[in-house]
């Protein structure tokens, strides 16, 4: 059985269809890239699966349960967290700060005990915070643990947005546009990051424009053009594929 199964999956903003009958499946362990030219309606794939668009039909299906009808903080309980194109930080706090906070998705602490500072939730500040600086220090982000978030540079930023979802301890990691305004070292040094989060028993699905980055870092490839898959397969297969390249080339008349 895959990870998440998407079926059908469709999305109408008044008679444009920005998603239309779209199927595809990820595996466990996998890193699936979904790409396709500017306006193919990937960033909607994603507002869908966790649940900040609605579809208009059709169905998402994660570990056997279907979760097309969640909310988005049920959907993130399940354990399905997303990064966005703009960096989504808290610019005036440190990096520790930030994937510090972003671990209250699992507070043990009511809001009462929270409030009075019960024992449970001196606990889970304790272990929250190690458990971030434990993240940061995997993604070569320790050094940085005190500076203000704003301080940072981009590939610092896009680095620790990824903090921020590891915190909320995903099984699926949606990374929309990670490796954008990076130059070619940086990119490699995120590529590798990114194969580092899937050998924590992360699976991830990515949006991503460097086409050079997604054939090296991806298993599967799903292309989709104005809201529909026209391709699927593995990179050696998709470089090859005539509906991709007239997607992004055009066809000659």
């Amino acid at each position: 059985m895959a990870l998440l199964e998407i079926k059908n999956l469709t999305k109408y903003f008044g008679g444009l269809a920005a998603v239309d009958g779209l199927d595809f499946d990820v595996n466990k362990g996998e890193i699936l890239a979904l790409i396709g030219p500017n306006g193919a309606g990937k960033s909607t794939v994603f507002n869908l699966v966790t649940a900040y668009l609605k579809p208009t039909r059709g169905s998402i299906t994660f570990q056997g349960k279907n979760i097309t009808r969640l909310g988005t903080h049920e959907i993130a309980r399940e354990g399905i967290v997303r990064t966005f194109q703009e960096t989504n930080l808290f610019k005036d706090m440190t990096a520790l700060q930030n994937v510090i906070i972003a671990h209250h998705l699992q507070c043990r602490a009511s809001d009462w005990g929270h409030f009075f500072s019960s024992r449970q939730a001196q606990r889970d500040e304790r272990e929250f915070k190690k458990s971030a600086v434990g993240i940061l220090e995997y993604l070569g982000l320790e050094p940085y643990q005190d500076e203000l978030v704003r301080n940072l540079p981009h590939g610092h930023l896009r680095a620790l947005e990824v903090a921020v979802g590891m915190a909320a301890n995903p099984r699926l990691l949606l990374l929309d546009e990670p490796f954008t305004g990076m130059n070619p070292e940086e990119t490699d040094t995120a590529v590798g990051m990114v194969k580092g989060i899937r050998s924590r028993g992360i699976t991830i699905v990515l949006v991503e424009h460097d086409m050079r980055a997604v054939m090296g870092i991806s298993d599967r490839i799903v292309v989709i053009n104005f809201g529909r898959k026209i391709a699927e397969g593995k990179p050696n297969e998709i470089q090859h594929s005539d509906a991709v390249v007239e997607a992004y080339l055009g066809k000659e008349d």
